[in-house]
């Protein structure tokens, strides 16, 4: 259950930043005008193998927080990987221009896969491995601030080669030290002085999580760009420059610019990924090839000396075979039949965020809605119905489990995550490793929580009458002994009303009854001198029930997903929209006779010639067995088709006779709706005599999820 992440931008900019490089080595302005070419090339495209270098930061940082503990070496060894193509890719033009006839070659040979880059483009690889190991053994043996200043302290010195050369060099003992340190690389823009502080910038913006307001970053932006210009031109006025790569005001102008792009919504796009590292590594050779082709039909004036059609026409190339190879290689490495293959969920997102907004209206001002997301989020997909909400500013959820609690947390969820069932004392380290808050079930439960050495936040489960889990109201002295558990920090207080969901008059004084003991536990406590913390006491129907209660949090499950336990008024009837459809597919067309039989059993007799369906989905799906005993049909081509026969593990049969064209990989609707006909999934689960809620918790594992925004 993959959520596709929201990084458009960063992917579209990628193939931008590969067509800078292309302009770095076409020079395409300088036939036209040098200042200009000197401004757009060695100044504004110098922005490109930084912003590469962020994005491996970033996206390796968010990676390894996770707990994707392989992610490090996965990416070295694609590093690695890509480099030795490469080096392979270029060994005819090495060839060519007599690379192995060089003085001292095991040494160059060493310098450049080290440092330079065995062609000259390739630098970006080795310098990138490089800057990931180093960013890694800083991060282990220093907190943040430090390492930034360390690769900052580099990245200056890497300046003294590099742009500011002329300058730095004027002092004898320094001259020195460059002197040696080009004896053993070229330029110091390589792993060592250029990639880490980048590599960090990156990492840190992932690390930070705190966006800066768009008005600010494009200000930012504006000024640091402007400074950088006055900087790049000075030096090149001045002639100080040994190499252009590095600038002081690069990183600020990096640091905006990257915050900008996050900022921007829209569906990551792999194949332009794998597009702009094709164009990159490709582009070397296009221009080799365009500069033979123009000999060869005399129009070098056009494609050699004309700069900027160089530029173009290399451009061109390189993104033809580029498009060329990332759609071969997205078909070669597509391992993965498509979601809606056979039987899936689609998860309307949108919606989902729409329903919570909604509930937080009900609610009084400073009451936080708490989404809950147990049971992979009623069957929505836990990890990313939580990261959508966390992305609409909501940061506390509600999980049944300690494994579901740390799932959230490996997949980068955000906020207050509230266990609200059992945890084994044994496992203590688990909720203070991930920041997990626990519920203490009752006294005994909360001594065993608190023989750990390590302090645990904790909620305090009030039982009101519901009898299934909590500490008695009226047990005074046990709470009290709660509270004077050291290692319990207690952070909430909460109860469960059992009747919310019903209008009925005895089931509303009851429902009252537990509001009214809630309140004169906390009051009481209160009294004591006890900090009760935040207090929640209302789920879905307690919110639609009861939305005036004063509580900090409320706990929303199945209201969230826009569907009810049943089709029972309540009091207040809000705008909620359906998260969830199941489709499924058909798969073959039959045509039956009068008296014929359908499904396992026999169960259903065609009374008339009829032509019916086979549809991809069944019990094990999460359809109930007995479906089919409740007259129950399910949506093709914006019609009913009534379910025949008992549901299979796999597969059930419709009823198709009345329409037309049915054919197999049609969809079929379940759950959702189709044209102006819908299925509710309250009435699906109460023709199977259930509620919504376990309809929807127990669809199969192995269903595909579709999550559209």
């Amino acid at each position: 259950m993959n959520l596709t992440k929201r990084y458009a931008t960063l992917d579209i900019f990628r193939v931008i930043a590969a067509f800078l490089i292309i302009a770095i080595h076409t020079a395409p302005f300088l036939s036209i005008n040098e200042t200009a070419d000197f401004i757009f090339v060695h100044i504004i495209a110098r922005a490109a193998v930084p912003f590469f270098f962020m994005v491996t930061g970033y996206f390796l940082y968010l990676s390894m927080e996770k707990g994707n503990k392989f992610s490090l070496k996965r990416t070295l060894n694609k590093l690695i990987g890509i480099y030795i193509f490469g080096i392979f890719l270029y060994l005819p033009l090495n060839l060519y221009g007599s690379y192995f006839n060089q003085t001292n070659l095991p040494f160059q040979i060493v310098k450049d896969l080290i440092f330079d880059g065995t062609f000259y483009h390739l630098w970006y690889l080795p310098a990138t491995i490089i800057g990931i190991l180093l960013l890694k053994l800083l991060l282990r043996k220093f907190p943040m601030p430090y390492v930034f200043i360390i690769t900052l302290a580099l990245y200056i010195m890497g300046l003294g080669g590099d742009s500011y050369y002329g300058i730095v060099t004027q002092i004898s003992a320094v001259n020195k030290i460059y002197d040696f340190l080009f004896k053993i690389m070229d330029y110091t823009r390589n792993g060592l002085f250029f990639a880490p502080v980048y590599l960090f910038l990156g990492a840190w913006i992932a690390y930070s999580k705190h966006k800066i307001k768009a008005q600010f970053a494009v200000i930012g932006l504006i000024i640091s760009n402007a400074l950088l210009l006055t900087e790049g031109l000075l030096l090149h006025n001045f002639n100080v420059q040994r190499h252009d790569s590095m600038y002081i005001m690069l990183l600020p102008c990096m640091y905006f610019l990257f915050s900008i792009l996050l900022q921007c919504n829209g569906n990551s796009m792999k194949e332009l990924r794998i597009l702009s590292m094709v164009i990159y590594l490709i582009h070397p050779w296009i221009i080799v090839i365009i500069r033979l082709f123009a000999k060869i039909v005399h129009l070098e004036y056009l494609l050699i000396y004309n700069n900027f059609l160089h530029f173009l026409s290399v451009s061109i190339l390189s993104l033809f075979i580029g498009l060329v190879v990332t759609y071969f290689w997205s078909r070669l490495k597509q391992k993965n039949p498509n979601s809606d293959n056979r039987a899936w969920v689609e998860v309307n997102l949108n919606a989902l965020v729409h329903n919570a907004f909604v509930l937080k209206e009900c609610l009084p001002k400073n009451c936080e809605l708490m989404a809950v997301v147990k049971a992979g989020a009623y069957g929505h997909g836990d990890v990313e119905t939580a990261k959508a909400l966390n992305k609409a500013g909501f940061h506390a959820f509600a999980v049944a489990t300690l494994t579901e609690g740390i799932r959230l947390r490996r997949h980068g969820i955000k906020g207050e995550i509230l266990i609200l069932g059992y945890t084994n004392p044994s496992d203590v380290n688990y909720l203070t490793k991930y920041r997990l808050t626990q519920t203490v079930l009752n006294y005994d439960y909360g001594r065993a929580l608190n023989e750990s050495s390590k302090q645990v936040k904790v909620h305090i489960k009030v039982d009101t009458g519901m009898h299934r889990q909590g500490e008695d109201y009226n047990a005074y002295d046990n709470l009290e002994h709660i509270y004077k558990l050291k290692n319990l920090k207690i952070e909430g207080t909460f109860t469960h009303l059992c009747t919310s969901d019903s209008l009925k008059d005895v089931d509303i004084n009851f429902s009252r009854l537990q509001i009214e003991r809630f309140y004169e536990t906390i009051h009481y406590l209160q009294a004591k001198g006890y900090d009760t913390g935040k207090l929640h006491i209302q789920s879905s129907y307690g919110i639609l029930n009861y939305p005036e209660l004063t509580c900090d949090y409320a706990r929303v499950g199945i209201a969230l997903y826009g569907v009810l336990s049943d089709r029972n008024n309540t009091r207040l009837s809000i705008d909620l929209k359906p998260v969830l459809s199941l489709k499924a597919r058909v798969s073959i067309i039959k045509n039956i006779k009068t008296n014929e039989s359908v499904s396992y059993g026999r169960l259903f007799t065609a009374n008339h010639n009829m032509k019916i369906a086979t549809v991809t989905i069944g019990y094990a799906d999460g359809v109930p067995r007995n479906l089919f005993e409740a007259d129950t049909y399910v949506l093709i081509h914006s019609q009913k088709a009534p379910i025949i026969g008992r549901i299979c593990m796999d597969q059930l049969v419709i009823d198709v006779t009345g329409i037309n064209d049915v054919k197999p990989d049609d969809i079929v609707t379940i759950i959702g709706n189709d044209g102006k006909e819908q299925i509710y999934c309250e009435d699906f689960a109460m023709q199977c005599g259930t509620i919504s809620n376990e309809i929807l918790s127990r669809l199969g594992s192995r269903l595909g999820y579709i999550f559209k925004y």
